[in-house]
């Protein structure tokens, strides 16, 4: 669930309408947004846990739209280009997700960004790129009126091994029925939600849409084993370590 998209999302997917800063606040962020990232991250998170009894209140009464200009004003202040969303933890109840969509440009601010938020606990978890899915193949997507369950896309993959990269080709049977924006978003949406944003961004090299079903694919879920091998993962995306045999 994208409960605050800010002017990210390719795709309707269960969200709230986008919201954007006020013009006048942004013209004043812009300026400060070159400043230290530590000074202004270490602003956001005592902002944080000044307003969370007030957060928590909001998202605990089913009413995110009470906090959501709040949470976009305080991202903006760190850098207006920034993109957030409060999504479903995987180990709390909820996830802050603060991403620069993998801009070199404003990994200062994300890294400074997760490098001073609080430990995690059962009720907050916070990530700096997008983090995959536990299943896509158990997520069903809204594009206008087509329902399009992730669990029907096929992949066709070519690994480049030297290169450490994989070039896909990615297939729904609903993507002829699409327009053309609606089927580009139904090609890298499935691809986020099973890698996450950042290993999608490390170890894709070239992504096509495939409208015609391709022969030899495979599930999303074959997929991510094929990547996270790729670079160096288990299944669960751990890093795999490597002991010297004797």
């Amino acid at each position: 669930m994208k409960w605050f998209p800010w002017r990210r999302r390719r795709v309707e997917h269960d969200r709230a309408e986008a919201v954007e800063p006020d013009s006048e606040q942004v013209a004043e962020w812009l300026e400060p947004a070159s400043a230290d990232p530590v000074a202004l991250v270490e602003r956001f998170w005592q902002r944080w846990q000044d307003q969370l009894p007030q957060i928590n209140s909001a998202l605990g009464d089913s009413e995110p739209k009470r906090i959501e200009h709040l949470l976009c004003e305080e991202v903006a202040a760190i850098h207006p280009e920034l993109h957030f969303s409060v999504e479903r933890g995987q180990r709390a109840v909820y996830a802050l997700v603060v991403t620069g969509q993998e801009r070199s440009d404003l990994r200062p601010y994300t890294d400074a960004w997760r490098a001073a938020a609080p430990p995690e606990d059962l009720i907050w978890e916070y990530h700096d790129s997008v983090p995959p899915v536990p299943d896509p193949t158990e997520v069903t997507v809204n594009i206008g009126e087509h329902r399009l369950r992730l669990a029907d896309v096929r992949v066709v993959a070519q690994v480049d091994a030297d290169a450490g990269v994989v070039d896909v080709a990615v297939h729904h049977p609903g993507l002829s029925q699409l327009t053309d924006e609606a089927r580009t978003a139904m090609t890298f949406l499935p691809l986020d939600a099973t890698l996450g944003e950042r290993l999608a961004a490390e170890r894709l090299r070239r992504v096509e849409t495939a409208v015609s079903a391709p022969d030899a694919a495979i599930t999303l879920l074959e997929l991510r084993t094929l990547v996270r091998g790729l670079a160096g993962q288990d299944a669960d995306g751990n890093p795999i370590e490597h002991t010297d045999s004797a």
